[in-house]
């Protein structure tokens, strides 16, 4: 569900609005205000995702408000005058609505908003699902955090996998084809049948052996896979 705030010095467009966000399933009116800088304290106050904004007010134009708001919230303009559309565009406003504002065109500004609204969120998921992992370490029922960003490299040691991170050794009960399965392709390799690096750790690659940020000894590169490694880097090549 989509919360909305319609702040507009008019209450007739204020009821306009309100009544298309009624007939939208996935929209909810959470407030109205003919007032923008109460408005202003509700999206501060509250958790707003779309505001549909009148330009011309008294107290604090919509341009302000929405320099004030400083992306809180996504933004449709509504307004009379076409003269505003252009600054609104250069505040990254998500559409632009003429009154007297029609349905159809409504919901097509809305659709806008959903899309912006849906490609953010799946972004900051996969980020925050990609930057660390949990495992079963060598004491019986006791589960240990993994941030991504501390590891330097993973070696296999017979029935475990040792993970080293800030000068420290971790030993996780499972396998080195199973721990890479649960890792972020784009940020790890797996470089011999023993190691997995981080990739942005390497520093250099030496004949059959590849340097890492932090780490003293060189990794060695398993034959098999020096053609993977070579095909990651090749673009950064000179």
């Amino acid at each position: 569900m989509i919360r909305c705030l319609v702040v507009d010095d008019e209450q007739h467009a204020i009821d306009i609005i309100a009544h298309y966000i009624g007939q939208t399933n996935f929209l909810e009116l959470v407030s109205s205000s003919t007032n923008p800088v109460a408005a202003l304290q509700t999206v501060i106050a509250e958790h707003i995702d779309l505001v549909f904004l009148d330009i011309q007010m008294p107290e604090l134009s919509g341009i302000d408000f929405i320099k004030a708001i400083n992306g809180k919230a996504k933004v449709i303009l509504t307004t009379a005058y076409s003269e505003f559309a252009l600054e609104g565009y250069e505040l990254e406003v998500v559409d632009y609505l003429l009154k007297p504002v029609r349905f159809p065109r409504f919901l097509t500004a809305v659709q806008k908003a959903v899309k912006l609204m849906n490609d953010k969120p799946a972004e900051a998921e996969t980020t925050a699902e990609e930057d660390h992992i949990f495992v079963k370490t060598e004491s019986k029922g006791k589960l240990l955090r993994i941030n991504l960003a501390d590891i330097e490299f993973i070696e296999a040691m017979k029935n475990y996998v040792a993970i080293y991170r800030n000068g420290q050794k971790t030993l996780v009960y499972t396998n080195l084809r199973e721990l890479g399965n649960h890792l972020p392709a784009k940020q790890f390799i797996r470089v011999h049948k023993s190691y997995i690096i981080p990739v942005n750790r390497i520093t250099g690659i030496e004949g059959n052996q590849v340097l890492l940020k932090n780490v003293t000894t060189p990794v060695l590169i398993g034959e098999s896979y020096k053609e993977d490694l070579m095909e990651l880097i090749k673009n950064k090549m000179i």
